[in-house]
């Protein structure tokens, strides 16, 4: 009986200290984020590429792709200054878990117990840069289906920041019918070396 009262007591401490952990890491996210229109320009995004790739008619498919580029400018450069933003936060909070367990008070000390959120942040910025800056030689669907994975990858590093990859990763597939898998087989060469080194400490 007292085994089992130590336990539902270590379960308790160790829930409240989660969801402390996990409301200071989305409170701090969420402050950086209201000064932008970051989710609004995501959803603008998304909703005027599958209007383009639903199109027949090749004119207004093309008045669509035109009217995107202003929106991927716009928000590529949003989440530079997001990034930016961030990079000044103390390291003690932008430590994202990479056990596959809460990440306790202690652990964030441990070694490879997690990685910089601000650095995965500049690696998005510039795969969101890379991607929207695109030339005319690369087509516009193209462009825009690697410019959806850089999006991806950097909803799913935020949802894991403020909560787990595992909670990132279902979210991801619910959201986008996509596994975490295969969005990182889909941004640009240049953003998935830097992210693997990145999550994939040795």
């Amino acid at each position: 009986m007292e085994i089992f009262a130590l336990s539902l007591m270590f379960a308790f401490v160790g829930y409240t200290l989660k969801s402390r952990a996990e409301g200071r890491r989305i409170a701090l996210l969420s402050l950086h984020l209201g000064n932008y229109q970051i989710e609004k320009l995501m959803e603008t995004l998304t909703e005027g590429y599958a209007r383009a790739l639903g199109e027949n008619d090749s004119a207004r498919r093309g008045s669509i792709w035109q009217l995107m580029n202003g929106t991927e400018d716009k928000l590529a450069a949003q989440f530079k200054q997001l990034a930016d933003s961030m990079a000044k936060v103390d390291a003690a909070e932008t430590g994202v878990n990479l056990w596959p367990w809460p990440l306790s008070e202690a652990a964030q000390w441990a070694p490879n117990a997690s990685f910089d959120l601000r650095k995965a942040l500049k690696i998005h910025a510039d795969g969101l840069a890379r991607a929207a800056s695109y030339n005319d030689t690369v087509a516009a669907a193209s462009r825009a289906f690697t410019l959806s994975a850089e999006l991806f990858l950097m909803q799913h590093t935020c949802h894991w920041f403020c909560k787990s990859k595992t909670i990132a990763s279902a979210r991801l597939l619910v959201r986008h019918k996509t596994p975490y898998e295969m969005v990182l087989q889909s941004v640009s060469p240049e953003t998935r070396r830097a992210y693997n080194a990145l999550v994939s400490p040795d």
